[in-house]
């Protein structure tokens, strides 16, 4: 699933597009992704004027004027979104959400596995819809600090791994992200998370912000299904130090990097590097 660094590629590459473009026409070929979508999505977003996209953890959010509403765009797992400067030729059979805009370009979500939403809420009240309420800080904005990670994991008894992937405490990490980061910081994601507390939370918060702003300067990692708006790829892929890597020889100490299972995800790290 796209994790922080490629959606807020995906947000990037959409703001000049999108902002301040008025919707011309909406191409939508069912009404259900994961979830059923609003009624009548085509004819309240037709007219709008797009206001400045941003995102909250996982989530691309649209405001939309005159009408107050804002647009949930949820990825999933294999969504992606497209830019093209006319009418495609021809439409996928996955382009399921399509917007023209009063420019002549298009905007094109495809979703070969239906894993992917796409919502109408109240703008300004984003984090009371269910998929938003109660979700962790932003591990890049300035409420993400050691202090803050030393509150939140106080006591918790599961891996540091597992902890980091609760969205109720951090916004947006994933596999990729927490794995690369906990080897920078070289703590084990076998460690308790109540134990990653003082000198260890030191290391760790400027290694998930480091971590995450490389990538999203890379366009995020394309390991099956993401690609930018624009069609390239993520080059972050390259800079993986452990994720995806078992058995290849750790770059720092040439020990074998191992796997592990927690919460029936697969994890990676250097059992020498990382205590």
């Amino acid at each position: 699933m796209p994790e922080l660094p490629e959606v807020e590629t995906v947000r990037t590459a959409l703001e000049p597009v999108l902002h301040g473009q008025q919707i011309s026409t909406v191409r939508l070929t069912r009404q259900d992704l994961r979830w059923p979508l609003p009624r009548n999505l085509s004819a309240a977003l037709t007219g709008q004027i797009c206001g400045l996209p941003w995102r909250r953890g996982k989530y691309i959010l649209l405001p939309l004027l005159p009408s107050g509403k804002t647009l949930l765009i949820h990825l999933g797992m294999s969504g992606a979104i497209r830019l093209y400067p006319r009418q495609p030729a021809h439409f996928g059979k996955h382009d399921h959400f399509s917007v023209e805009l009063a420019d002549g370009q298009w905007f094109v979500f495809s979703d070969p596995r239906r894993f992917g939403h796409l919502d109408l809420l109240e703008s300004g009240k984003e984090d009371a819809h269910p998929l938003l309420s109660g979700m962790g800080v932003e591990p890049l904005s300035n409420h993400f600090s050691p202090a803050y990670l030393d509150r939140v994991l106080a006591a918790r008894k599961q891996p540091i791994k597992t902890a980091l992937l609760d969205q109720r405490l951090i916004a947006g990490l994933g596999n990729i992200y927490v794995s690369e980061a906990l080897f920078r910081a070289g703590i084990s994601p076998r460690r308790q998370a109540g134990n990653i507390v003082g000198k260890r939370t030191e290391r760790l918060v400027p290694a998930i912000r480091a971590t995450l702003t490389e990538a999203i300067s890379a366009g995020g990692t394309s390991l099956r299904d993401h690609v930018q708006p624009g069609g390239e790829i993520g080059y972050f892929v390259q800079n993986l130090k452990v994720y995806g890597r078992e058995g290849a020889g750790c770059s720092v100490c040439d020990k074998p990097i191992k796997m592990l299972r927690q919460g029936g995800r697969s994890g990676y790290y250097c059992p020498n590097c990382q205590r």
